[in-house]
C-alpha cells in the first residue's frame, strides 16, 4: 500500500512502492493529462509537479514520491471548472496542436511562473527545453507561456 497526494486529494493505493508514478496516475487514478511518450525522460509529455518540482512521471517510483505533494494539470482548473490562467493562455493562442505534449509543458510552464512571475523569452526556452512538440507549435507554446505570465501578473495586482 502506497498513499499519495494528488491534486489535493490523498489517496491509498494498493501498489508496489517500485511502480511508476505515471502508471499509479493514469491506471489507478483515471487522470490521463499526463502521457507516457517515450520512457526515458527525453520528451516531456509525462511531467507533473512533486513538491513544486517538474517531475518525470515515467520514471519516478510511486514509493518515492509519497508523502509529497503531486500536481497534474487536472488538478489546475478551480471547482467550478474555471481554467487556470496558464490553460487559458494555451486555448486562447491554440499552443496545444495534437495535445499529446501540452500536459507536460504546461505543468513545466506552472513551476516556472510559480518561481518567476516574469520570465524572459531565454528563461522560458530553458525552462521547456526538455519539452518536444512534434506538431512545430513552439512559437505559439513560447507566446503562451509569456501570456499566462501576463495574465498571472494581473490576477496578482
Amino acid at each position: 500500500m502506497v498513499t499519495v497526494t494528488v491534486n489535493e486529494l490523498t489517496r491509498a493505493l494498493d501498489l508496489d512502492a517500485d511502480a511508476l508514478l505515471i502508471f499509479a496516475l493514469r491506471g489507478e487514478l483515471a487522470l490521463s493529462g499526463a502521457k507516457l511518450g517515450c520512457g526515458l525522460e527525453q520528451c516531456g509529455s509525462c511531467v507533473v509537479l512533486v513538491d513544486g518540482r517538474p517531475t518525470y512521471s515515467c520514471t519516478a517510483q510511486i514509493g518515492d514520491v509519497e508523502g509529497k505533494r503531486i500536481e497534474t494539470v487536472e488538478g489546475l482548473a478551480d471547482a467550478e471548472g474555471c481554467l487556470h490562467p496558464i490553460q487559458a493562455a494555451f486555448l486562447e493562442l491554440n499552443a496545444a496542436q495534437c495535445g499529446f505534449c501540452t500536459a507536460g509543458i504546461i505543468m513545466a510552464t506552472k513551476a516556472l511562473l510559480d518561481a518567476n512571475p516574469q520570465p524572459s523569452r531565454d528563461e522560458i526556452c530553458i525552462a521547456l527545453d526538455g519539452h518536444l512538440c512534434r506538431c512545430g507549435a513552439h512559437p505559439r507554446i513560447i507566446r503562451a507561456v509569456e501570456r499566462a505570465a501576463a495574465k498571472l501578473r494581473a490576477r496578482e495586482a
